[in-house]
């Protein structure tokens, strides 16, 4: 079987989210696994880290790549990025749900399309999906 090198990757950074979702490691890898699995990924294993005083790190690993969070909950500040290979898993949709999430008065997101030569960068459009919280 051959496989394709084809992939997205969506860096975001979200400003003026709620201090006490960024700094919950333990609600935060809640979300993401939801974000992995309404993305259509195939979650491998999740890792957090909740710093003090305040923070936290998740990585989701994916068997299509990962999706990860960084939080500064001080600053209201949150690094997210996805990376999915192949067709069939779109990145995009779990950024999107953790934006819905996260409700963060400020996004500004980047998509790179990987594995087909030279990198190209696109501005995506962020879709919020209706939520049932």
């Amino acid at each position: 079987m051959e496989y394709s090198t084809f992939g997205r990757h969506v860096a975001v950074d979200t400003w003026g989210a709620d201090f006490e979702r960024l700094t919950n490691a333990e609600w935060l890898q809640a979300q993401m696994v939801e974000a992995a699995e309404a993305c259509g990924a195939t979650v491998l294993s999740v890792q957090s880290k909740q710093f003090e005083p305040q923070g936290a790190t998740v990585l989701v690993l994916l068997s299509e790549s990962h999706l990860s969070i960084h939080t500064y909950p001080e600053k209201g500040f949150a690094a997210l990025d996805c990376y999915t290979c192949g067709e069939t898993v779109d990145p995009q949709l779990a950024i999107d749900y953790m934006i819905s999430v996260l409700r963060p008065e400020k996004v500004y997101a980047k998509k790179l399309v990987r594995g087909v030569g030279e990198l190209q960068v696109e501005t995506p459009t962020i879709q919020l999906p209706e939520l049932v919280k």
